[in-house]
């Protein structure tokens, strides 16, 4: 092989390398999106929580985020009390989760890992669901049986 076809092969072989996709995990994804909030205290903080109550921003929820501030989270509003069941199908952040009842109070709580897609079920019908950094449940000392009050902005889903 002449020094030339070298040349023309290591080039060749640069090019393609540089054209590599990265893995799926590090592709960035869609912007996450852009949601009213409300302050609501859980335990003893207060929260900045994302309302999430229309259907497309339930499915989408918290996905493709790299951090969230501590005193941040999202609150899922459905519009009547139902056997609820989230997963962490494109989530990147580990999450503690709260199910909460119409009245506020809590039925059960989880803590989810990132990208995990197992299912984690509601013990109860929930009306809301709230997810906040993982860890942040332990920091506030709830517990199942707590009642939590529901900001006025997030106690109703918008009408399907």
């Amino acid at each position: 092989m002449t020094a030339a076809m070298r040349s023309l092969l290591t080039l060749l072989l640069l090019a393609v390398l540089g054209c590599e996709q990265p893995p799926a995990a590090t592709r960035p994804g869609p912007k996450p999106q852009s949601l009213p909030t409300t302050q609501m205290k859980i335990g003893d903080r207060i929260y900045t929580l994302e309302i999430a109550d229309e259907e497309q921003e339930r499915q989408t929820g918290l996905m493709h985020r790299d951090s969230m501030p501590a005193d941040h989270g999202m609150i899922f509003v459905f519009p009547a009390e139902q056997q609820l069941s989230f997963w962490m199908r494109n989530t990147r952040i580990p999450l503690d989760i709260l199910y909460l009842d119409r009245s506020g109070t809590i039925v059960s709580m989880h803590r989810m890992e990132p990208f995990d897609l197992r299912s984690t079920p509601s013990a109860r019908p929930a009306k809301y669901a709230i997810e906040l950094n993982a860890g942040q449940v332990a920091v506030n000392g709830v517990k199942r049986g707590d009642t939590l009050n529901i900001p006025l902005a997030a106690r109703d889903a918008k009408a399907p």
